[in-house]
């Protein structure tokens, strides 16, 4: 069996958003745009690829009774060199990000992945879980921002195809549940038939 079901399982059998319902404040709050919630996504699988890697290395030699302590510190680290990176390179998406960087510490995709998948596989086999349930993470989060973005002001990424206003709703929390609710639908509909 190939290594790589583990980046498919994560982007569909096992898709945070969609299926398992985790990380739903940063899917909530980001997921205005298409940019944004691209740009979310992306940050959060390069701390999840990292952290998994890192902590399959390490859980051997840490205790039990300071697991979750040295987890947390291993991502905080990465979601620091990220938000350093960001504020050296792309300013204008820390700013727009802003606040929901440094969550990507508490974020239970991560925290979930490291305790449930990380300490227990090795460091390839971690390294493709990060990249699959990363992956899924991304395009959940943008597949979201692009609905919002097309009902809320007739765009997608920035590009304004529909003139008028849209529905104002849409670009509110409101709009987030809403598309959030009919898209998982959808897609454990899909899943169903498969």
């Amino acid at each position: 069996m190939s290594k790589w079901h583990f980046v498919t399982d994560g982007f569909v059998k096992n898709n945070p958003t969609f299926v398992l319902v985790l990380g739903m404040c940063p899917t909530l709050a980001t997921t205005t745009s298409a940019m944004n919630g691209l740009e979310m996504g992306l940050a959060t699988m390069f701390v999840l690829i990292l952290s998994n890697i890192v902590i399959s290395l390490l859980a051997p030699m840490v205790p039990d009774k300071v697991r979750i302590p040295v987890y947390i510190t291993v991502i905080a680290t990465f979601v620091t060199v990220l938000q350093l990176l960001m504020q050296a390179f792309t300013p204008a998406v820390y700013e727009t990000l802003g606040l929901f960087i440094p969550l990507i510490v508490v974020n239970c995709i991560v925290l979930g992945r490291a305790e449930g998948f990380a300490n227990k596989h090795g460091v390839g086999e971690s390294a493709l879980d990060g990249l699959g349930v990363g992956l899924g993470f991304t395009a959940s989060l943008t597949v979201i921002g692009i609905v919002r973005e097309i009902l809320g002001s007739g765009a997608v990424f920035g590009w304004k195809f529909i003139s008028g206003d849209g529905i104002l709703a849409f670009v509110m929390a409101p709009g987030a549940f809403l598309v959030l609710g009919f898209l998982m639908v959808l897609f454990n509909k899909y899943l169903a038939k498969k």
